[in-house]
């Protein structure tokens, strides 16, 4: 650690009386260093910071850092025969503030049944209307007493086809409590719907009596300077207008893991693919068409560089010149190519299409180049066949540079995004990492939460490559004569 920190606090000028003296030099290393620090790193630690945050809070856009949640109450409207009466509900579970954000897989995990039984009176009433069993619990009603089905259709009907039902006399055939539940389903006044709303606990002063008290508000994050609250003690008073500079609130970190165990475990809403497969596609893929890489690119490297031939020349410029091609111009060939050999579908028509590449062609010619043509000579007089000069001799001898190459197709093959689009795009159980992203958001439904964690998965195997083998590739390419 001692020698990184005296790398990265060298100087031009050196020292002088123990004091180290910076050159304009220094500055201009420094501060070049020091953007491209935060050019790479700061969106890495952006989407891995946003990775771990709730559904609900990157659709509220909360441009908080960190993954956090601010302590929460309950505030509850009941309307009834004493008209619209507002009060706080304290230390409700999350899935219950929650309840209209949570998906149905993720709903069927509770029982709002058995917790709606635990509350009675105007706890129970915005309770029951809250977690949407009052429609459930009617239909059930009419059905176990026999009531007559047009109930589940009145809301809906004009006002002169309700003239002309009794609906008082169905009412005389319930009890106080089935009345209410009846009358809060039809919206019969003055039973209107009742609501429970999250709102975010804060202490302040008390703008008449200085004294700090707890109050509810809608929002923190928001940029007004002031913010409408509702005092814990006096819920039926009136609105206040509190400073926002003068609140506090207890925020607490939150991670949501299950933004990463759901994909990977299959349990994702509203995305039918496996992830996990998604990523053993993308293995196989990068592995076997490295291999091939490395194979094909060799064998024209060693070609192009230890035989002479008429055309040599041509075919090397010609190769070159392919690189100046937008592989975007190519896609109309590729794809009608890999339709004519039946491989669309198949992780084969992503491996054999960028089998063999110029760039690391030009690579491994130019390191064996370097290698003297007096060991192939020596070869040749010892009765070894081309293959053994290729297998024994060059390979090995050009290792440092295919270790680059193999690094390089690796990053690239995995990050690959525009092959796969043409070649398999029609067969899910052949998608890789990249296709399968693509996946989390839709016309209808957009799963951020899922898509950045599964981003910051598909970025860990590239980044552990690069991190830990940077060093074959710095010395492959400065071998090979690359600028």
């Amino acid at each position: 650690m001692s020698a990184v920190w005296s790398f990265l606090t060298r100087t031009q000028g050196g020292q002088h009386g123990g004091v180290k003296r910076f050159t304009l030099t220094d500055y201009l290393c420094y501060f070049y260093l020091i953007i491209g620090f935060l050019l790479i790193f700061l969106p890495v630690c952006w989407i891995a910071l946003n990775s771990i945050k709730s559904d609900f809070q990157l659709e509220k856009q909360d441009i908080s850092l960190l993954p956090t949640d601010y302590q929460r109450v309950g505030r509850g409207t009941v309307n009834g025969p004493d008209g619209r009466e507002i009060f706080f509900l304290a230390d409700l579970p999350d899935w219950v503030l929650n309840w209209s954000d949570l998906r149905p897989e993720e709903k069927a995990l509770h029982d709002p049944e058995g917790f709606v039984a635990l509350s009675s009176g105007k706890d129970f009433y915005v309770l029951r209307s809250h977690l949407g069993l009052v429609a459930t619990q009617t239909r059930t009603m009419i059905q176990d007493l026999g009531l007559p089905t047009w109930l589940t259709r009145y809301s809906s009907m004009a006002a002169s086809a309700r003239e002309k039902l009794d609906i008082d006399s169905v009412m005389a055939q319930l009890d106080v409590e089935q009345q209410r539940l009846l009358k809060e389903y039809l919206g019969i006044k003055p039973f209107k719907a009742n609501r429970l709303v999250s709102q975010v606990l804060v202490t302040a002063p008390d703008p008449e009596t200085g004294e700090t008290t707890s109050y509810a508000v809608a929002s923190v994050t928001t940029r007004q300077a002031m913010l409408s609250a509702r005092s814990l003690s006096d819920p039926t008073g009136k609105v206040v207008r509190l400073p926002k500079e003068s609140i506090s609130a207890n925020s607490i970190i939150k991670p949501a893991w299950n933004n990463y165990t759901d994909p990977m475990g299959g349990k994702a809403y509203g995305v039918n693919v496996d992830f996990v497969g998604c990523i053993t596609n993308s293995v196989l893929v990068t592995v076997i068409a490295t291999l091939i890489t490395l194979l094909i690119n060799s064998m024209a490297a060693f070609a192009l560089s230890k035989y002479q031939f008429r055309g040599q020349v041509f075919f090397f410029v010609v190769i070159l010149a392919t690189l100046m091609v937008p592989a975007t111009i190519t896609l109309v060939g590729v794809f009608k190519a890999i339709n004519a050999t039946g491989l669309s579908g198949s992780i084969w028509g992503v491996i054999i299409p960028g089998a063999a590449t110029p760039t690391g062609i030009f690579l491994l010619r130019q390191y064996m180049l370097t290698i003297p043509d007096e060991l192939l000579e020596a070869a040749r007089m010892d009765a070894a066949s081309e293959w053994k000069v290729y297998w024994r001799i060059v390979l090995p001898l050009a290792l440092p540079a295919m270790a680059a190459l193999g690094i390089l197709s690796v990053i690239w093959r995995w990050n690959d995004l525009i092959l796969p689009m043409v070649a398999i795009a029609t067969t899910k159980e052949a998608y890789t990492i990249q296709l399968c992203l693509l996946e989390f958001r839709g016309e209808h439904l957009s799963q951020e939460h899922y898509r950045l964690a599964m981003t910051v998965v598909s970025l860990i195997p590239t980044t552990l490559v690069f991190v830990f083998l940077q060093k074959y590739i710095t010395t492959g390419i400065a071998n090979s004569g690359l600028k």
